[in-house]
C-alpha cells in the first residue's frame, strides 16, 4: 500500500506541475502561537524581499524564471504581482526607467482576451471583457509554480488607483479599449466605489472569483485587495465589499489564502478592522512608528513598499532593519534593478530613479533575513526597554527580545556608540556584533553574568550595527 501511494504521488507530480498545479499543502497562514508572523510549510517564517515592479506576468518581455532564480539565491521569499485587469502603467511613468509594469507597444498580456477589433490604446486589438485569456491564466499559473519550487510567496495584488489619467486610459476598462461598452463616461476616481463604478464592479467580482479559483491549489499565494487605495478614490466599503467577494470565493475550499489590505503611507491607526483581513500593509513605513501603533490587532504588519530616498543602499536597508525589529512581520523593498533582459537584477538604473534596489542590497536583506531566523522568532516581541543605557544622541535602538533567552537589537547610525548597557537576568550568555552591510561577526564572547545591567562593549561602525544575545 505504501509503495502505492508513493507511485500515485509522483504521478501526480509528473502530470500536474506541467500545468502549474501543485499538490499544495496550508497555504501561507498566520502563525497560530504568535499571529504578528507566518507559519508556511511547518515553518515560523519571515517575509522578507527586495523585489521587481510588479509587472513580472503582465509584462510578455519580463523572463520570470530568471528573476524568481534571483530572488532565491539570496534566500528572498516574496514578490508582489499585478494582475493587470485593470491596470498597467505608460512608459515615463513616475520617471521608472525600463518600468515592468509599462510593457512594449501589444506586449501587455491580460485577464481578458483580445478582440477581433484593432484600437487598443497601448497597441493591438481591444479587449473583449467577457472572454478570459487562458494563455495569461497559463502563464500566471505557471509564474506561481516557479516560486513555489524557489520558496517565493507571491502577493496577487488584485487592483490598483488610476493615479494619474495616463493609466485610465490604458486600461482595459476604459471604454476606447474593449468592445463591450464598459466604462462609458466613467471618470477614473469611480472605478472604485460601490455607487459610482459604470458597471464595473460586477467584472471587478468576477475577476476576483476567477483567480480564487485559478490559484486554489497553490500553498505560496496570498491576495492584497488593492494597492495605495488611498489615491484615485478608491473607498473603503469598496475594499470591504472585495475582501467579501474573496471570502465567499473561497469558502468550500479547505486550505483558504490570506487577505491583505494595504492601509497607508508611513503610518496610520487601523480602525474597525474586516475580519477577515489578516495583513495590514504600509508603504514607506519610516520610522516604524506603525508598527506599534497596530501591533494589538495580533495581525502581521507589513513595509510593502520603499523609495523615494535616493538610490542609496543605506536608507532601504535601515527601514528594513527597524520594520523587523519593532515586531513587523513583512518587508518589501522595490528593486529597479529588475527589467525585461536584466531579470537577474543586474539593471544599473538612472540617478533619478525613485527608489533603490541591486545585487548587494538582495545580500543585505539576506543577511538581515538570516539574522532573525538565528531567533525563535515567534517567541519575541518588541522591548526596547531591555537597553539601559550607552545610547549616544541621535542614535536609535530596537529591540526584539524573549525575556530572560534571547534579545535581537539594531542600532541606527551606531557611529559613536562605545558600549551597550543591557538588562539581562543571571544566567550564561553568548553575545555578537554583527555588520548589516557584509554580515561579518563582530567582537564575539561568551560571559556569565549575576543579574542586572551588563555592558557589551561595542565595535566602531560608520552607519548600523546589530547585536544578538542569547543565553545558553
Amino acid at each position: 500500500m505504501m509503495k502505492l501511494q508513493v507511485f500515485v504521488r509522483l504521478l501526480c507530480a509528473t502530470w500536474l506541475a506541467p500545468l502549474g498545479v501543485l499538490a499544495a499543502g496550508q497555504p501561507i497562514q498566520l502563525h497560530p502561537d504568535n499571529p504578528h508572523y507566518f507559519l508556511w510549510r511547518g515553518q515560523p517564517t519571515l517575509l522578507v524581499t527586495s523585489g521587481e515592479h510588479y509587472g513580472a506576468v503582465l509584462n510578455l518581455d519580463f523572463d520570470y524564471a530568471k528573476y524568481l532564480d534571483a530572488l532565491a539565491k539570496d534566500k528572498l521569499n516574496l514578490t508582489r504581482t499585478w494582475t493587470g485587469g485593470t491596470y498597467c502603467e505608460p512608459s515615463g511613468a513616475f520617471s521608472i526607467a525600463q518600468n515592468t509594469l509599462a510593457p512594449l507597444p501589444g506586449r501587455f498580456i491580460c485577464p481578458f482576451a483580445r478582440s477581433d477589433q484593432p484600437g487598443y490604446k497601448g497597441g493591438g486589438n481591444k479587449f473583449d471583457l467577457d472572454r478570459w485569456d487562458e494563455a495569461y491564466f497559463k502563464r500566471f499559473r505557471d509564474f506561481v509554480s516557479k516560486a513555489s519550487e524557489r520558496g517565493v510567496v507571491v502577493e496577487v495584488n488584485l487592483f490598483c488607483p488610476y493615479y494619474e489619467e495616463s493609466m485610465w486610459v490604458i486600461s482595459p476598462l476604459h471604454p476606447n479599449n474593449n468592445v463591450n461598452g464598459v466604462g462609458q463616461g466613467l471618470a477614473r476616481t469611480n472605478v472604485h466605489t460601490l455607487d459610482k463604478h459604470g458597471g464595473t464592479l460586477a467584472l471587478q467580482e468576477r475577476l476576483v472569483r476567477k483567480f480564487v479559483e485559478e490559484l486554489r491549489a497553490f500553498d505560496n499565494v496570498y491576495y492584497e485587495i488593492c494597492n495605495e487605495p488611498y489615491f484615485g478614490g478608491v473607498t473603503l466599503v469598496w475594499q470591504h465589499h472585495i475582501a467579501d467577494v474573496i471570502t465567499e470565493a473561497q469558502k468550500d475550499h479547505p486550505a483558504k489564502k490570506l487577505i491583505s489590505q494595504n492601509i497607508a503611507n508611513n503610518k496610520a491607526k487601523v480602525v474597525n478592522p474586516h475580519p477577515a483581513v489578516s495583513i495590514f500593509n504600509f508603504h514607506y513605513a519610516t520610522p516604524p512608528d506603525t508598527v506599534p501603533m497596530n501591533y494589538g490587532l495580533n495581525k502581521v504588519i507589513g513595509d510593502n513598499e520603499t523609495g523615494f530616498k535616493g538610490t542609496n543602499d543605506a536608507p532601504y536597508r535601515i527601514e528594513a532593519w527597524e520594520f523587523l525589529l519593532s515586531g513587523g512581520g513583512l518587508y518589501n523593498n522595490l528593486d529597479y534593478s529588475f527589467v525585461a533582459g536584466h531579470e537577474d537584477g543586474t539593471f544599473v538604473y538612472p540617478a533619478k530613479q525613485p527608489g533603490g534596489g541591486n545585487p548587494g542590497f538582495r545580500r543585505q536583506m539576506r543577511i538581515l533575513r538570516d539574522f532573525l531566523n538565528g531567533f525563535d522568532f515567534v517567541r519575541m516581541k518588541p522591548d526596547n526597554a531591555v537597553v539601559k543605557g550607552g545610547v549616544p544622541k541621535g542614535v536609535t535602538a530596537r529591540v526584539l527580545a524573549e525575556a530572560g533567552k534571547a534579545s535581537a537589537i539594531y542600532l541606527r547610525n551606531g557611529s559613536g556608540l562605545s558600549a551597550l548597557e543591557v538588562e539581562l537576568p543571571a544566567g550564561e550568555y553568548r553575545s555578537a556584533w554583527l555588520n548589516p552591510v557584509t554580515g561579518e561577526e563582530l567582537a564575539p564572547q561568551s560571559f556569565s553574568h549575576a543579574g542586572g545591567t551588563r555592558s557589551l562593549p561595542a565595535p566602531q561602525v560608520k552607519e548600523d550595527i546589530a547585536l544578538a544575545i542569547k543565553r545558553r
